[in-house]
């Protein structure tokens, strides 16, 4: 008997998981609450562009369509930091051309909606609001933005992948009075700039590059695209002596970027038009528990883990969801029994079970890293002896790569290293180079052997 299986969200991570579960024989109905992007005009400036890297880049090839992405995909080298002083300076990622890779947000969502489409058994259905979940028979009910006609659908199993304020988990928070829900926004918001191409298409700065103006309380990245501009993002307290509260007219736009990001503001002709109409947006982390309910019902990507985007994480990990999801789904379903039966002793039961024993810890993790990220890229990727340290890593981790994997590298290049895990290591080895960074001469006697030997001792 086929199963029919609901996902709330046509977002990155519902369209990827569709396609997983369609190759996997089950008919899926996703249910979004925006209009179909590919048919209507998106409103500009609420966009991060997103770095693809390889955790994302497994989950895309799991179902064959990589190849599809990477036609959108520009790599990304190293960073490229902008100095106050007009100087720059390059940091590579790895080694070997490791890159992580820019996509427009709308653009991947676009492609991975067409190839859920493609599946003859997932429909998408647009403008469907979510206004409750009966957990007991699992039905899912819904109001379309247009027409305001009401619909229900039952389903077998239910999955929640409908962003980081998700009408999925707060059904859930409702109905679940040991429900734990914790949201943080930090200090800072962000707001989308531009620099646009030059001529015939030509990029201004380096394509190849993650560009960063790091300037302590606050920065501004950019992010090339297929069409020769950037997008960039200004992260700046929203209250404060420097933030978006202090920049409201033209003139104190203009005077703040010709002091703090001079070598940019002569690429930006649209600056003060895009800076006073796109709005200035909020980052939030998201954690709760439990992700799954009577084992009908589960929450995947931002709706169980939204976290901010500073370790351009938020899309691979929830990519990585579906991974995991689909190896449970080898592991534990056996395609000549029935699985309807949704107990915690069902196949399906232990399948979304250990998804969220594995998930869960992981998902802690990667957003913790992501908040102490953002304190590296704005205030330490300009600070030379933060540089020093990074450059003591590499080196000894090219001359012992068995004993020692960067964090940066653990998390974004290591997909067979858990996120929990990469997060355990990266604390204990930035335990010894705090030890290493302070011995004397450090600056003169970085690569010596002496240093080699002290990092070998405290690692045994």
């Amino acid at each position: 008997m086929e199963k029919n299986i609901t996902i709330l969200g046509a977002g990155l991570v519902g369209s990827l998981l569709s396609i997983y579960l369609a190759k996997r024989g089950y008919h899926v109905n996703i249910y979004e609450r925006r209009p179909d992007m590919r048919k209507t005009k998106i409103a500009a400036g609420k966009s991060i562009n997103l770095a693809l890297s390889d955790r994302g880049w497994k989950g895309l090839e799991g179902v064959g369509i990589a190849d599809e992405i990477r036609k959108i995909a520009i790599p990304m080298y190293g960073r490229a930091i902008h100095h106050k002083d007009g100087s720059t300076a390059y940091q590579p990622y790895g080694k070997d051309k490791q890159a992580i890779y820019s996509v427009s947000r709308a653009e991947i969502n676009m492609r991975l909606m067409d190839l859920a489409e493609q599946q003859k058994n997932v429909t998408i259905y647009f403008d469907e609001r979510c206004t409750g979940i009966e957990s007991n028979n699992l039905t899912a009910h819904f109001e379309n933005g247009n027409n305001k006609k009401k619909s229900s659908i039952n389903s077998d199993l239910l999955f929640g992948a409908d962003g980081a304020f998700a009408a999925s988990r707060l059904n859930m928070q409702l109905a679940n009075d040991r429900f734990e829900y914790n949201q943080h926004f930090i200090e800072a918001g962000y707001k989308e700039l531009l620099i646009p191409a030059g001529a015939n298409g030509s990029f201004l700065l380096e394509k190849n590059a993650l560009h960063i103006w790091p300037r302590g309380s606050f920065m501004m990245i950019a992010l090339p695209n297929m069409d020769g501009d950037f997008t960039c993002t200004l992260f700046l307290p929203f209250e404060g002596e420097k933030s978006f509260a202090n920049l409201k007219s033209p003139e104190q736009i203009k005077h703040f970027f010709e002091t703090e990001f001079a070598d940019a503001l002569p690429l930006m002709p649209t600056l003060i038009t895009d800076f006073t109409n796109n709005p200035s947006s909020s980052l939030v982390t998201v954690k709760c528990f439990p992700w799954i309910f009577n084992n009908k019902i589960a929450l995947i990507g931002d709706a169980a883990h939204a976290i901010v985007p500073f370790y351009g994480q938020g899309m691979n990990c929830g990519f990585e969801d579906c991974v995991v999801l689909n190896e449970l789904i080898e592991k534990y379903l056996d395609p000549n029994l029935n699985d309807l039966d949704l107990n915690e002793n069902s196949q399906w039961g232990k399948i979304l079970q250990e998804y969220q024993d594995l998930r869960k810890p992981d998902a802690d993790a990667i957003a913790d890293m992501a908040t102490m990220n953002f304190i590296e890229m704005r205030d330490k990727t300009a600070d030379p002896k933060f540089l020093l340290q990074k450059k003591i890593e590499a080196s000894f981790s090219e001359k012992y790569p068995d004993k020692w994997i960067p964090l940066y590298s653990m998390v974004t290049y290591s997909p067979h290293i858990r996120y929990s895990t990469a997060f355990k290591i990266g604390g204990a080895q930035e335990t010894i180079m705090q030890k290493i960074m302070s011995m004397p001469d450090i600056e003169k006697i970085w690569n010596t052997v002496e240093v080699e030997n002290e990092i070998l001792k405290y690692l045994n």
